[in-house]
């Protein structure tokens, strides 16, 4: 039966309930063929694929609409499914493997960046596991407090800001909230800007939902597909971050940091 022993059980048995699908695109304006490129002796992708292994998932894929891309995701072991070469976004090619998959509606899917080889495992189980806890939601995210008045004006640390209940209320590029009476020099009074990650867990049902859709006015402003899903009256839910990630990886210049908190932060991704 699931009594009493299945809640005692459960933190054993929640960790399978989801899957993981990493996209991967070869094109990229700023860095071509990111997730090929060699990090402390292994392509990105497969610090990204180790990540995903760690966190106990039901099924870990990669996603690719590119030969190179899965000839070398193949050589280290990994599952490859390949998609067409149209799609606009990592959402859109998540939505066609869990159609070519035939994964049932209430399934929960993780998309996990190719290109984010500084995520940690943690926190991939943590957003599944967000999701799995709220049947009401459609998406689950993760956010960590702004540091520094840089990050808060940094149009590429995207900001979110929600209600009391956890629920996504806007994302913005922009510094929200806005800080009526100014941010002193050492960004001391910041505590309630919140800098969102790039990393997402969908209901299967909510996923093909939100790949129907046509892209919102407020996401074509921002560049911030999110947007879309709140739009559209879905229920994004987002958490603290247990730890904050590791650099991100967008031009050359970011690899020798990205390296260097690989190598700090090797443990996390043998488990």
């Amino acid at each position: 039966g699931r009594g009493e022993n299945a809640g005692s059980r459960r933190s054993f048995a929640r960790p399978l309930m989801f899957r993981i699908v990493i996209p991967a695109r070869y094109a990229s304006t700023r860095l071509p063929g990111k997730p090929l490129i060699e990090m402390a002796g292994k392509p990105m992708l497969q610090w990204v694929y180790g990540r995903a292994l760690a966190c106990e998932a039901r099924e870990v894929l990669i996603a690719t609409d590119d030969e190179r891309i899965e000839r070398v995701a193949r050589q280290f072991g990994a599952e490859v499914v390949m998609t067409s070469v149209d799609h606009v976004s990592g959402t859109d090619r998540i939505a066609e493997v869990a159609e070519l998959r035939g994964w049932a509606d209430d399934e929960v899917v993780v998309n996990l960046q190719g290109d984010e080889p500084s995520m940690p495992a943690e926190l991939v189980s943590q957003v599944a596991q967000l999701l799995l806890a709220d049947p009401e939601a459609d998406i689950a995210t993760l956010a960590t407090p702004i540091r520094d008045r840089e990050e808060y004006f940094d149009p590429n640390a995207v900001k979110v800001v929600t209600d009391g209940s956890g629920r996504a209320l806007y994302f913005s590029r922009a510094p929200i909230p806005w800080f009526r009476d100014g941010v002193t020099e050492e960004g001391g009074d910041l505590g309630l800007a919140r800098r969102h990650l790039g990393l997402y867990a969908y209901r299967v049902a909510s996923l093909r939902r939100l790949s129907s859709l046509p892209p919102a006015p407020m996401e074509q402003a921002e560049k911030l597909e999110q947007l879309r899903a709140l739009f559209n009256g879905m229920k994004i839910l987002v958490g603290e971050a247990a730890r904050r990630p590791g650099p991100d990886v967008n031009t050359l210049a970011d690899l020798a940091g990205a390296e260097a908190a690989l190598k700090e932060d090797l443990p996390s991704v043998c488990d």
